[in-house]
């Protein structure tokens, strides 16, 4: 087992403390940590960085995220150097998000063309706080409130720029599954995964997980591994 890289420890100590900051101590601070759809009135443009430093309050997200950038991220600081890195990092985390409001943009003009424009408007103001309570609209103008005020958290998307970036650098190097416990490529292995998130986000169920963040993270990190020579980074 390699030592931990710098930016890889840093990364994690920083993800740390502001779970527990946020999550357990400060918990009025939680709106600037999620990452709201544009056009929701809870929307801030501080939460497009912020999002991917904070887990809700799932601790499996925070340890699971955290467990991932150790294993793979290690790997990569050490072949690309710490800049580098860092750079793949955040802009997957970026690039995660942003396609993240794409997809929901196209769902959301595809849905919204029957939806009368006042209703929309009210769901915009208030859609939030109904949420809150447990409740909800029914029909199509519910499924458009739950993608425009739930909001996004959680640094896998800019984990799933660094197992693209794993897969593409090192294509040969074998990964052990749990179940069953076999080696798999990583060739193999990370495309799998990545076509199961599109999969799944194709389903269009409200999984809570935000499937075409993750794809927008891997699609970053294989563009800017792939091409990395070209950066003067």
């Amino acid at each position: 087992m390699i030592s931990i890289t710098p930016v890889v420890k840093n990364l994690i100590i920083i993800n740390i403390i502001v779970f527990v900051s946020v999550s357990m101590l400060f918990p009025g601070w939680m709106e600037y940590f999620q990452a709201y759809y544009p056009a929701s009135a809870s929307f801030k443009p501080i939460q497009v960085i912020t999002h991917m430093f904070m887990h809700g309050t799932l601790i499996p997200h925070l340890f699971f995220n955290m467990f991932m950038l150790y294993m793979f991220g290690t790997s990569m600081e050490y072949y690309w150097g710490s800049k580098y890195f860092l750079f793949v990092y955040l802009a997957s985390g970026f690039g995660a998000i942003f396609f993240h409001y794409l997809v929901k943009y196209i769902v959301i003009q595809y849905y919204g063309t029957g939806i009368n424009p006042d209703d929309y408007q009210r769901m915009l103001a208030e859609g939030r706080s109904i949420i809150v309570e447990g409740k909800n609209y029914v029909g199509i103008l519910g499924r458009i409130n739950m993608m425009v005020n739930v909001p996004a958290v959680g640094a896998s998307g800019a984990v799933f720029g660094i197992l693209t970036g794993f897969a593409t650098q090192f294509p040969r190097r074998k990964l052990m599954l749990l179940i069953p416990p076999i080696p798999v490529e990583a060739r193999i292995l990370i495309p799998i995964i990545i076509i199961l998130e599109l999969f799944l986000g194709l389903g269009g169920g409200d999984t809570g997980v935000a499937h075409f963040a993750h794809i927008g993270g891997a699609i970053t990190g294989f563009v800017l591994t792939r091409f990395r020579y070209k950066f003067n980074i």
